[in-house]
Order: structure tokens, then sequence, then C-alpha cells
């Protein structure tokens, strides 16, 4: 396969669903996403009398936090957000959809995280010795990923 054939990972999308439904067109663009996994525990069964292996099954499904990043924007609608849930602790899930597009801006694949509610949210270090923008980090806890090849 062509490299030119194969994803990239700088077009991406992130869409928030407000009331699970209707999409925020303002909080779209981050600069990274990282957090895209989920681990399988195993439950470990020794059998009686065997010494050499055990058996392991599938026990639960856990995820990783899903965690994005952009520039500190003034205001917009998921800060707003943020700031209910993280200062009064009144939490409204929302779900989340993560694009990857390709080079003609066709969605490629996703990744769609439900029941999403924000657990963490931090600002850059602010420092007059450097130039640099101020970047907010979010990150959220979910129930469920679903993965989407397109």
């Amino acid at each position: 396969m062509p490299v030119k054939d194969l994803p990239l990972s700088f077009r991406f999308g992130v869409f928030f669903f407000v009331g699970g439904l209707v999409p925020n067109p303002i909080d779209i663009r981050f600069q990274k996403v990282s957090g895209l996994g989920a681990t399988v525990s195993l439950k470990t069964h020794a059998e009686g009398g065997q010494n050499l292996y055990t058996h392991r099954f599938p026990e639960t499904i856990g995820y990783q936090n899903l965690v994005l990043e952009r520039s500190a924007p003034l205001i917009s609608p998921l800060d707003i957000e943020f700031n209910i849930s993280l200062s009064l602790f009144k939490f409204s899930a929302s779900n989340v959809l993560v694009t990857l597009f390709d080079d003609s801006g066709a969605p490629t694949a996703g990744w769609m995280f439900l029941n999403t509610y924000p657990v963490r949210w931090a600002t850059s270090d602010l420092d007059a010795g450097q130039n640099g923008v101020v970047i907010d980090t979010m990150e959220l806890a979910y129930t469920r990923m679903q993965i989407m090849r397109l």
C-alpha cells in the first residue's frame, strides 16, 4: 500500500453531542487527542493439580480516559460545561465522536465515546520567559467506546 493511501493522524475532528444528540459546532478543533484505547482485564483460574499453567478468562473491559488538548479559547460551550461540572459538581453526560479524515475531507475512521463526563481540566503553565500558546487539557471518562472503520 503506498504511503499516500495510509491514514494520517493530523486530519481529525472532535464532535460533542449536546444532550447526546445535537452536535456542538463550535468545539471541534483540537490539536491533540489521546486515550483511544481499551483493555480487557483477565481473571485467572488455577485448575486443581495443574501446576504448569492457569486458565485466563476475560472479565471486564477497561478504558483509558479521553484526553483532548487545544489552545485556550476565550469562551466556548465546552468550557462552560466543564466549569459547571468541576465547580458546581453537576455532570451532564454527552457523547463524543472523534473522526479521522482523508486528504479530501472524507471520514475514514471514527471512535464514538458514550456517556462522557469531565474528570480533569488543566491549563498550561503561564511563563513570562516563554513565547508559547496557552493550552487547555481536558480529560473525559466514559462508559463505552465504539470503533468505526469506514
